[in-house]
């Protein structure tokens, strides 16, 4: 158990603090030349990388929804994603597929990017973020079902650990009438393999 003087003293150090002290963990000297404006770096791309914590997901759904009487599948695929596994906080990335049904209302299409960005822009497990993109999609707009499906290579395993460099993670969640109709989670599935030219 950390004693009430070290949970200060690591509350109070700067962020820039923590980065020199992890290069000197690492055998580095932090005043090198290469190194001496490191920490200030690491923060501001850290800052980046997880600025999806400051973002409310349902309010940016909320800002485009459009009452339509369309009731065919709405597809946005091949969403480029990249994230940090929250385990090693190394990068994973890779491409999103979203499908949803309408019941009464459709999203703007520069929204589910925008949504995935969010999510992906937090520390992650791949699980996780297919079912928050598919759940926020169903709670904001109550469609007639969602389909998310994500594709993945992790650095934690292509850099270390199995160190398998052609492995790709696949997940999929399915709300609604995707979960419950065969023939739409089939269609759905059909169309996200397609190439634009039709191969």
């Amino acid at each position: 158990m950390k004693s009430s003087t070290q949970s200060t003293s690591l509350t109070s150090a700067s962020y820039e603090d923590l980065v020199r002290e992890m290069l000197v963990r690492l055998g580095e000297d932090p005043d090198r030349e290469g190194l001496v404006r490191t920490p200030e770096r690491v923060q501001k791309a850290y800052q980046f990388l997880t600025r999806g914590y400051k973002e409310d997901p349902e309010a940016l759904l909320r800002k485009a929804l459009f009452t339509v009487t369309y009731d065919e599948m709405v597809i946005v695929k091949d969403v480029e994603m990249f994230s940090l596994c929250e385990h090693h906080m190394l990068p994973f990335f890779g491409k999103v597929h979203v499908a949803y049904i309408p019941n009464g209302k459709v999203i703007g299409l520069s929204k589910i990017p925008r949504l995935i960005e969010i999510f992906s822009r937090r520390l992650q497990i791949q699980e996780r973020l297919t079912t928050q993109i598919a759940e926020t999609i169903q709670k904001t707009i109550e469609p007639q079902g969602v389909g998310v499906v994500i594709e993945a290579r992790h650095l934690c395993m292509m850099m270390r650990g199995v160190e398998k460099q052609h492995s790709a993670a696949v997940t999929s969640s399915m709300l609604g009438c995707f979960r419950k109709e065969q023939e739409t989670r089939t269609e759905f599935l059909s169309l996200i393999r397609q190439r634009p030219n039709g191969t």
